[in-house]
């Protein structure tokens, strides 16, 4: 178990690519705070998947875009665990797909707090803490939308995620003398609700046809490579966003 007794806080873990990450995280020994905003039932799901297989996790409510309710979860794993080890940034939505033509000033924050400013008042909530044991990993699940500027109608999900990965490396700057590796996940197509939500079937086979490998990815391909970034086997990885996306995008 790679991660034994390791503490894992993933953001957004009631569905999806965080919901495939808690399970695969607790799989290799670490405990687990599922936190959720809206989808209790998915996150009491994942916990009772983990305790099943012998795992430990609660699941833990909060608006990841308010500083009181990120400090309030926080709080809530510590008081449970007594540390945060692994700090998973995967709470994040399209909320709808807007040209510029419908595009509002508060559409436009909205996306930016959830997808980006998310980022910021859960990586300010852990820090110190990580700081103070010299140790600690922060994971932010970015989007190959960063890099491509996204589908039609993502603009400015495209934008925060573009700037997940630029703060990523500025975190990681920042944090790696003190012992704690940050880097990000940018997966392609993902197989998950979110293109259940915004992409109807034309849409999604368009993106899987410029594939290479001929198919959508699945939330556990993701998961994978969340777990090993945060093993000892990427222990010199430092700043970097991992491309996960069948070869859609290469750099």
């Amino acid at each position: 178990m790679v991660l034994k007794d390791q503490i894992a806080l993933i953001t957004g873990a009631s569905s999806g690519i965080g919901y495939a990450t808690a399970i695969a995280m607790a799989r290799e020994g670490a405990h687990i705070g599922v936190n959720y905003h809206k989808n209790k039932a998915g996150a009491e799901k994942a916990v009772e998947e983990i305790r099943k297989a012998g795992g430990e996790a609660e699941a833990i409510h909060a608006d990841v875009t308010s500083a009181a309710e990120v400090k309030a979860m926080v709080d809530a794993v510590r008081k449970r665990w007594g540390r945060i080890d692994i700090l998973v940034n995967n709470a994040g939505d399209l909320l709808a797909r807007r040209m510029l033509s419908d595009m509002t000033e508060d559409y436009w924050d909205k996306i930016m707090d959830l997808n980006l400013k998310s980022v910021f008042l859960c990586v300010k909530a852990v820090w110190e803490e990580m700081v103070a044991r010299r140790s600690g990993n922060i994971i932010n699940m970015t989007s190959i939308a960063g890099r491509s500027g996204g589908g039609p109608g993502a603009a400015a999900y495209s934008t925060a995620k573009g700037g997940m990965i630029t703060y990523t490396k500025s975190l990681a700057k920042e944090l790696a003398p003190y012992g704690i590796r940050v880097n990000g996940i940018a997966p392609g197509v993902i197989a998950t609700p979110y293109h259940e939500r915004y992409s109807p079937p034309e849409i999604f086979q368009k993106f899987v046809a410029t594939i290479p490998l001929g198919r959508a990815g699945t939330s556990e391909e993701i998961a994978s490579v969340a777990v090993f970034l945060a093993s000892p086997a990427a222990s010199y990885i430092v700043g970097e966003t991992i491309e996960v996306n069948g070869g859609m995008l290469m750099d």
